[in-house]
C-alpha cells in the first residue's frame, strides 16, 4: 500500500536532485516558497495540475514521486 509519508519522501528526494530551492520552484510555479514547504510537510497536496506542473519544473517522472516505479 502507498503512503502519503512515501510521496512525501520521494517528492523531497526529486526537489533535493533537482538542485532548486523551494522558492525557486515556488516562482516557476507562481505559487509561494510557504505552499511548498506545506507539500513538504504533508499539511497539503498539490491539485493534479500544480502537481504535473511541479513534476514538469523538477524534471521528476511522476510514477517515481507516486510510488508506481
Amino acid at each position: 500500500m502507498i503512503t502519503l509519508d512515501q510521496i512525501k519522501a520521494n517528492l523531497i528526494e526529486a526537489i533535493r536532485q533537482s538542485g532548486m530551492t523551494q522558492t525557486d520552484i515556488a516562482k516557476a510555479l507562481n505559487i509561494t516558497q510557504s505552499t511548498i514547504a506545506h507539500y513538504l510537510k504533508g499539511d497539503i497536496s498539490p491539485s493534479l495540475d500544480t502537481f504535473a506542473n511541479l513534476c514538469k519544473v523538477l524534471d521528476a517522472d511522476a510514477n517515481y514521486i507516486l510510488c508506481l516505479d
